[in-house]
């Protein structure tokens, strides 16, 4: 085997998966760059091949001038560091670290010596099984991976060894950048730790970008091996699930500013998703895959309708509908609840895509596009266009269909969607001086994720019933109200609609039907 002196992990799968670490003193810096998918080389005076090589298990670890407790500390090494091992004197290994281009003694008990070889193979693949589930061990566990890489016969690469090798990979990488994200509240002791093991990391070929998400900046992965992994023949559909979902997370996708770039982000995630089948995958990968599902494919609802692409919009929320139905919270842990909630928030707030079409023909409703861009609801006088009782505009969707009057015709409501994942309720209502528009937001915030929706009247002409659901503080809140026309206040409020009498006697049918409030 050829370990070289600068790490630099090769998980190429087109033609041969193979790791080579760099050994040369004027290049050691410069590979460093090299990209985990190109073919690393070997350079003059490599390590012979029949050299012995351990891998450091602990961090912090001496990196000793002499074979005693008391000699001068030489360098610090940390957890996954590769060595040569030279031979031991005592309780000590003497050692060279070509990444840091000098020898000395650690501990035995501190380094573990790599087998090689093809008895080697099965302990190897067995270690970094269990490595992949433990956190703070990532740094470890990518050596291990190479060294697996490196014991690997050629064509067993592309069979189910390679590919647990790639997934290994890329739940290890995933879950340092976690760690780094982590950030705020961890010791320093702990985030030098975190930093350490990235540059361990990096060494082996696993490069991590900065992304702007809300205002914040994540380090993640940049997916290279799951990438290969998903085209990998022999990966299992858990393999292929963990996959799609690292590669489709939302909170490491940038943000683009204009919106036909962020439906062709959403695109390119969704056809990500598409290479998994969601029924092939054993549980809990396959409520993540339809939670993500969900998600993906509301954002691409409210484009699309954006756009003015019915038929598309209406075929995505069908897809994003679909996915939340199916999904079953049972066994599910609280971030994945809670992933599942912001998806069928989402979902929700573009349900009407399902049903577009024009308000029905009794109401005197029009809608009118200004020239820079806005679109204007408007409440006409029946029987004359040319009188508007009241008007409001919006830059974002009005949902034509969602429109309805009460009988006592002195309210209406319609459904508008601002922004994507927020949809208001627009409420007309008639008072003595006229026609007046009140917004019911889903929460006393900020646009964020949520819905406000009509779910019924209350005969009388002076309530109606209210479902709001949002996320606000970090949790989601979600309420039944009966709602006074006069003021828009909530007259009695219940996290359980069948906890007010209103609802069970007037709940809109149609409601009851199609709304995912009542999930």
């Amino acid at each position: 085997m050829k370990w070289l002196k600068n790490l630099a992990l090769t998980v190429a799968l087109a033609g041969a998966l193979a790791l080579a670490l760099i050994a040369s003193s004027g290049s050691a810096r410069a590979a460093s760059g090299t990209s985990p998918t190109a073919s690393a080389t070997a350079t003059a005076n490599p390590i012979p091949a029949s050299a012995n090589v351990g891998v450091i298990t602990r961090d912090l670890v001496p990196l000793r001038a002499g074979p005693d407790s008391a000699e001068a500390r030489l360098s610090v090494l940390w957890r996954g560091d590769l060595l040569e091992l030279r031979g031991q004197r005592g309780d000590y290994v003497r050692v060279w670290s070509h990444t840091r281009e000098r020898g000395g003694y650690v501990r035995s008990d501190q380094v573990w010596k790599l087998r090689s070889g093809p008895g080697a193979t099965a302990g190897l693949l067995t270690l970094l099984d269990y490595l992949s589930d433990q956190p703070g061990e990532e740094s470890l566990g990518l050596s291990i991976a190479a060294a697996t890489i490196q014991a690997l016969p050629p064509h067993d690469l592309h069979g189910t060894d390679g590919a647990a090798v790639l997934d290994a990979i890329g739940r290890q990488a995933d879950r340092l950048a976690a760690r780094a994200n982590e950030g705020v509240g961890i010791r320093a002791s702990e985030q030098s730790r975190v930093t350490a093991h990235l540059e361990g990391a990096a060494r082996h070929g696993v490069r991590f970008r900065s992304v702007e998400h809300d205002g914040r900046v994540r380090l993640c992965y940049d997916g290279d091996v799951n990438r290969r992994l998903l085209s990998h023949a022999a990966a299992t559909p858990a393999q292929r699930a963990r996959a799609a979902l690292a590669l489709t997370r939302p909170e490491c996708q940038a943000q683009p500013g204009a919106a036909s770039e962020r439906e062709a982000l959403n695109q390119q995630r969704a056809d990500v998703l598409l290479k998994v089948a969601p029924e092939a995958v054993p549980q809990p990968w396959q409520q993540r895959l339809l939670t993500r599902r969900a998600d993906v494919w509301s954002r691409l609802s409210y484009a699309a309708a954006r756009r003015g692409d019915w038929s598309a919009a209406q075929a995505a929320a069908d897809v994003a509908v679909t996915a939340v139905a199916a999904v079953s919270r049972d066994g599910l842990d609280e971030v994945d609840r809670e992933a599942a909630r912001l998806a069928a928030l989402r979902t929700n707030a573009v349900r009407w895509a399902l049903v577009p079409g024009a308000p029905p023909a009794e109401l005197p409703l029009h809608l009118e596009t200004k020239t820079d861009g806005r679109t204007c609801l408007k409440l006409q006088q029946p029987g004359s266009k040319a009188k508007v009782l009241a008007q409001r505009c919006t830059w974002g969707q009005v949902w034509m269909a969602s429109a309805r009057q009460n009988r006592e015709r002195n309210a209406l409501v319609v459904s508008v969607q601002p922004v994507d994942g927020w949809r208001e309720l627009w409420v007309f209502r008639k008072t003595p001086k006229g026609w007046t528009v009140l917004v019911q937001p889903p929460a006393p915030h900020d646009p964020g994720v949520g819905y406000a929706e009509f779910a019924g009247w209350v005969p009388g002409g002076k309530s109606m019933l209210l479902a709001r659901e949002a996320i606000a503080g970090g949790r989601t809140v979600r309420r039944f109200e009966v709602v006074s026309l006069d003021s828009l206040r909530p007259r009695r409020t219940a996290f359980n609609p069948h906890a007010l009498g209103q609802f069970n006697r007037w709940s809109d049918p149609q409601w009851k039907q199609q709304s995912l409030a009542l999930r």
